[in-house]
């Protein structure tokens, strides 16, 4: 458990498509080197992260964009690599169903979330109402296709609920997939 009196480590972690630059706490109190790849826990869900660098500062209230849970394993590659597939098949989809009904909308890129649950389509301009029906429709299929339901329930609740964050106790089990793994392994069972 982190002590709340410690100075946290917080790193500058770029997220997402668009490349988003946060401050985020590593709820393991280490300092990943720069150009790490990490997973966090954003607003949006999980995400994989770039460190660009990292920071001390005093207080737990100071502002922060969410937590990095871990250093990117190998099954976190694994995984990131098929999403990286199907997020390059839906971009691909999504372009022929805006031809196919000759809607005037310019599709820049597709983002899947590291949890596999989350497809964000991103457009130049103004985009017409029924490119969100279509958008909906590839979400659907796509989280259909990945089937990673067991897995990513795994990466994003860790050993339970809150995994990786304050609130949770632990776990009881020596986990590799946990966000707090280290706590995992060193807690008393």
């Amino acid at each position: 458990m982190i002590d709340i009196t410690s100075p946290l480590t917080s790193h500058l972690v770029r997220i997402g498509a668009m490349g988003h630059v946060g401050l985020f706490t590593a709820v393991d109190a280490l300092t990943y080197a720069r150009s790490s790849k990490v997973v966090c826990r954003t607003c949006r869900g999980l995400e994989i992260g770039e460190v660009l660098g990292h920071t001390q500062r005093n207080s737990r209230h100071a502002d922060s964009d969410g937590s990095v849970l871990r250093a990117l394993t190998e099954q976190d590659e694994l995984l990131n690599e098929r999403l990286e597939r199907y997020r390059d098949d839906a971009f691909v989809a999504c372009r022929a169903e805006l031809e196919e009904r000759n809607i005037a909308a310019t599709l820049v890129d597709v983002e899947h979330l590291f949890d596999g649950k989350t497809l964000y389509f991103y457009f130049l301009g103004d985009v017409p109402a029924e490119v969100e029906q279509i958008t909906g429709e590839l979400a659907e299929a796509y989280d259909a296709k990945a089937q990673f339901r067991q897995f990513t329930d795994t990466v994003t609740q860790g050993c339970g609920p809150g995994c990786g964050t304050e609130e949770a106790p632990g776990c009881n089990s020596a986990c590799d997939l946990c966000a707090v793994a280290s706590d995992c392994k060193s807690a008393e069972h």
